[in-house]
C-alpha cells in the first residue's frame, strides 16, 4: 500500500513536470499572443472614457414645496393638524430622504464594466494557476543541500521567488474588484438618499473611468508578467532543471 502512494506521488510529480516544460515552450507563447489580441479589442480600447458612462436609474424627486411657512413635503403629519415653521421642517429633513423603494426599479451594475470584468478575470485566476503550476515544479527541481556548487540552487530559488510575487499580484487583483463594486454599491447609496447631490452622480461616473482605466492596467500586468516569466525561466532553463554540475562535466 506504501509503495502504491509512493508511486503515485512520482507520477503525479512527473506530470506536473511535464506539463511545467510545455507550459514555458508552447503555452506562455501562445497566451502572450492571446493577451495582445484582447488589448487591441474594442472592449478595451475605449478612446473616450465617457462612453462607459451609465444613468443612474434614481431620478431627482420634484423640489419641496411651502405652503404658508410649512415644508408639506418634509411633515411627518398634514400641515393642517400639525403646522411647523420653515426652520423647524427644514432642520428635520437635513438627513436626507428616506430609502425605501426605489421608483425606477433597482441600480444595475454598469454593463460594459461588467463585460470588462467578465473578460479580465477568466485571465487573471489563470495566471495565478500558471505560475503555482511553476512554483511546484522548481520546487521539486531543487536538489538536496550540499556545500559548494550552489550558484543554479541560487537561479533556482530567485526564479522562485519571482513567480512567487507574480502569484500574489495576480491573487491581489481579485481585491480590487471586488473593492470596485463596494466603492459603486456606497456611493450609489448616497446617490438614493440625496438625490439632489450632483457630486454623487457625477462621482459614480468618476469611479467608472477609474476602473475601467484599472481593468486596462490590470490586462497589461497579466500579458506583462506571462512576458516576465518566459523570459526569466526561458534564459535559465538550464540552470533551473540541472542546478549542479557533475564532477565528470567539470573536467572537460
Amino acid at each position: 500500500m506504501a509503495n502504491t502512494a509512493s508511486d503515485k506521488v512520482q507520477q503525479y510529480k512527473d506530470s506536473l513536470k511535464r506539463k511545467a516544460e510545455q507550459l514555458i515552450l508552447t503555452g506562455f507563447p501562445e497566451k502572450i499572443v492571446l493577451l495582445n489580441e484582447i488589448l487591441e479589442s474594442p472592449i478595451l480600447n475605449v478612446k473616450d472614457l465617457t462612453n462607459v458612462h451609465q444613468k443612474v436609474n434614481i431620478p431627482i424627486p420634484e423640489p419641496v414645496q411651502f405652503n404658508n411657512g410649512v415644508v408639506d413635503s418634509c411633515s411627518d403629519e398634514p400641515s393642517a393638524k400639525r403646522p411647523r415653521t420653515i426652520s423647524e421642517s427644514t432642520t428635520n429633513c437635513v438627513e436626507g430622504t428616506k430609502v425605501l423603494t426605489l421608483e425606477g426599479g433597482p441600480v444595475s451594475c454598469n454593463q460594459t464594466l461588467t463585460q470588462v470584468i467578465r473578460t479580465v478575470k477568466p485571465h487573471i485566476k489563470q495566471l495565478v494557476e500558471d505560475a503555482n503550476l511553476l512554483k511546484m515544479w522548481i520546487s521539486f527541481m531543487i536538489p538536496k543541500i550540499e556545500d559548494g556548487n550552489n550558484f543554479g540552487v541560487s537561479v533556482q530559488e530567485e526564479t522562485l521567488a519571482e513567480i512567487q510575487s507574480v502569484e500574489s499580484e495576480a491573487a491581489a487583483f481579485f481585491d480590487q474588484i471586488s473593492r470596485y463594486f463596494c466603492s459603486r454599491a456606497k456611493i450609489i447609496s448616497k446617490v438614493a438618499k440625496y438625490p439632489h447631490v450632483e457630486d454623487y452622480r457625477q462621482a459614480v461616473r468618476e469611479l467608472d473611468e477609474k476602473e475601467y482605466l484599472s481593468m486596462w492596467l490590470v490586462m497589461c500586468e497579466i500579458r506583462n508578467r506571462y512576458c516576465t516569466l518566459h523570459d526569466i525561466v526561458t534564459k535559465n532553463l538550464e540552470k533551473i532543471k540541472k542546478p549542479r554540475s557533475t564532477n565528470s562535466e567539470s573536467l572537460y
